[in-house]
């Protein structure tokens, strides 16, 4: 139907096997589930640590219309500049004179309007300001537009599922990014708002959250500080497809996409 909209959201990419596997899977995926507008968080794409502008490129070649981020946005320095002038969006819960911008409106032409929001948690995570105030302030700003999807980038599934009661019937979409961790609590709630806890991640299935598993378990047994790369072998892909009503902006179903993704033979 003309009316209904169709959202890919993919979870955390991890390095060079994330972005492998997310620049193959994405335009298969935006093929089979005619997907209207593709948001991934691409806070840990390059080496593990943040997103190199590069690397953001090749994302967007791929089909990726929105990149959201978290606490790893600010670890490749050159990304900083472009972060006013491409579509990747920080915390916008971060201080006033941060680079860059916490949402963003895209335009889907006959689809109307979508707003996309990023948001930071703050359970054992670093202290920014409140992620509440932050989206409030979104909702506000975006009265206007029916369909609004916003990023919450935390630790704690409370803190998530907290956030989803404070927007339910505000927002089309809440999706939780920052554990690397497939959540299977997926739903539309009563009020019309599509929600899982967290997206997963794109990343080395058998590495400790897409990262060596060597390195993890040295500063567990140790406690020392360990340099962390990212891992090899087969590679998660975790993704949701979510379908909006874009005149109403309330969601219709939200199913996820999970597959496992050999990207051995890749670059």
């Amino acid at each position: 139907m003309e009316d209904l909209l169709t959202v890919l959201a993919v979870g955390d990419i991890v390095g060079r096997p994330g972005r492998n596997a997310a620049t193959r899977m994405i335009p298969e995926l935006r093929q089979r589930h005619e997907v209207d507008l593709v948001i991934v968080n691409g806070e840990n794409a390059s080496g593990g640590f943040g997103l190199s502008l590069a690397d953001a490129r090749d994302l967007f070649n791929s089909g990726v219309d929105v990149i959201t981020s978290g606490n790893h946005i600010w670890d490749q320095k050159e990304i900083l500049p472009a972060l006013d002038d491409m579509p990747i969006l920080r915390p916008m819960n971060y201080p006033p004179g941060a680079p860059g911008r916490g949402w963003l409106v895209h335009d889907l032409g006959a689809k109307g309007p979508v707003a996309v929001c990023n948001i930071q948690g703050l359970v054992f995570m670093p202290a920014i300001d409140s992620p509440f105030r932050a989206v409030q302030e979104f909702l506000r700003a975006t009265a206007e537009v029916s369909v609004r999807i916003v990023d919450f980038h935390a630790e704690a599934t409370s803190e998530k599922q907290a956030m989803v009661h404070y927007i339910d019937g505000r927002a089309s979409l809440l999706f939780g990014t920052h554990t690397h961790t497939a959540t299977a609590d997926q739903r539309v709630t009563a009020a019309g708002t599509a929600y899982v806890s967290d997206l997963g991640m794109v990343g080395p299935r058998d590495g400790v959250i897409g990262m060596d598993a060597a390195a993890s378990l040295n500063r567990f047994l140790t406690g020392i500080p360990q340099r962390f790369k990212v891992g090899r072998g087969m590679v998660t892909f975790n993704s949701v497809v979510v379908r909006i009503r874009a005149a109403t902006g309330l969601a219709e179903s939200i199913e996820r996409v999970d597959q496992t993704v050999d990207v051995s033979s890749a670059d």
